[in-house]
């Protein structure tokens, strides 16, 4: 199993605004077979000697130093820690701070000194988080299930879940095709199970209300059909799997539906270069490096994505946006990719740490704009 622990939104946002007289930023591969653990804590250590050679080039202040080092030094002695690792570590220190979160995707080694923290690594994990709801319908039994990324999958306990279609329409079976009014034969079996559709949306709308976790149906086509046109739940993908029964445990729940997931986020991804296309024409898309600056500080961007491995060093000004790039890395700029990130979640957009494979051009950033800029 992998040991995952990712920050909320929330936390995350918190990270965003945090300024220091020095954060350190440290992302690396790692493993989760501790008996190969060393690698990636001898990686680590290497990394932390990076890192103070940056702060001691540009005369940082020892004592400061010295305590942040100490932060980190502590990681690095802690067996433990090493013992329980996941595919990548992310580690956020400052002289007074340190947090660590542990990755299911993999990262590749990078080492940042700013004033702020470097994010679009970790913000890459919040992505594509390959969470989910299950929703296991048919006529005889319902449950929902939770599929987590890194855990066993769980049934959720729903107040007032109907057990069945035929007690939730207060029938003994829904197979009787004796005339009952308009209800009767197949018809009348499809008002029935839209009845039943309807009592488990209702008993779902407080469970899965404010969340923004897709929802995948486990059903017969049939079914899947008839709950589709009764759902409330805005995030209810789609594609439905239909390959499982009332016997199918969790974990074969959760087996069934990650691939749907997974061509669910990979087809967002091609609708919104298809989007990206279109807009471009129109004014209200744009990736190239100064706008999309300009824009993020303005509020502009509705959905950003960026490549989350590079790395731009430089400044924007935090009035007009513009852009100021530098030759180098150092203690004195940061990655601008990470700060259009971030102004654009400070202002409500969206934002997709994606690979380069998926961007819509060979830049590193691609915006989609609210309006014109």
């Amino acid at each position: 199993m992998l040991f995952i622990d990712l920050p909320t939104t929330s936390e995350f946002m918190d990270l965003r605004r945090k300024t220091a007289d020095a954060c350190v930023s440290l992302y690396l591969p790692t493993t989760p077979l501790s008996q190969e653990a060393e690698a990636s804590r001898i990686e680590f250590s290497h990394q932390l000697k990076g890192a103070q050679a940056q702060l001691e080039a540009s005369g940082f202040d020892k004592r400061r130093l010295l305590s942040l080092t100490e932060h980190i030094q502590d990681l690095v002695d802690d067996d433990e820690f090493w013992r329980l690792q996941a595919n990548s570590l992310a580690v956020l220190a400052t002289p007074d701070m340190v947090r660590t979160y542990r990755l299911a995707n993999r990262l590749t080694p990078m080492t940042m000194v700013s004033d702020r923290f470097h994010l679009n690594p970790l913000l890459r994990a919040l992505t594509f988080s390959n969470a989910a709801f299950v929703l296991a319908v048919s006529e005889n039994a319902v449950r929902l299930v939770e599929v987590y990324p890194n855990l066993a999958p769980a049934e959720v306990k729903v107040p007032n879940l109907p057990r069945d279609a035929a007690s939730a329409v207060h029938k003994a079976t829904l197979n009787n095709r004796a005339p009952s009014g308009r209800i009767q034969g197949a018809e009348g079996q499809n008002v029935r199970l839209r009845q039943y559709a309807r009592r488990i949306d209702a008993a779902l709308r407080p469970v899965l209300a404010g969340r923004n976790i897709p929802l995948i149906l486990a059903a017969a086509d049939r079914m899947a059909s008839i709950y589709r046109t009764v759902n409330s739940y805005p995030n209810l993908l789609e594609e439905h799997v239909s390959n499982v029964t009332d016997r199918s445990t969790n974990d074969e729940l959760a087996n069934a539906t990650r691939d749907v997931l997974d061509r669910a986020n990979a087809a967002e991804i091609v609708d919104l270069n298809g989007l990206f296309d279109q807009r471009a024409g129109q004014g209200r898309a744009t990736a190239d490096l100064s706008d999309v600056a300009r824009a993020a500080t303005y509020g502009a961007i509705d959905t950003l994505m960026v490549d989350f491995e590079s790395e731009t060093p430089g400044l924007i000004d935090v009035e007009t946006g513009a852009l100021e790039l530098a030759d180098a890395p150092s203690a004195e700029t940061y990655d601008v990719l990470d700060e259009i990130s971030g102004r654009t979640l400070t202002h409500g957009g969206r934002v997709l740490s994606v690979r380069a494979s998926d961007m819509p051009t060979e830049a590193p950033v691609a915006a989609l704009l609210r309006y014109p800029v």
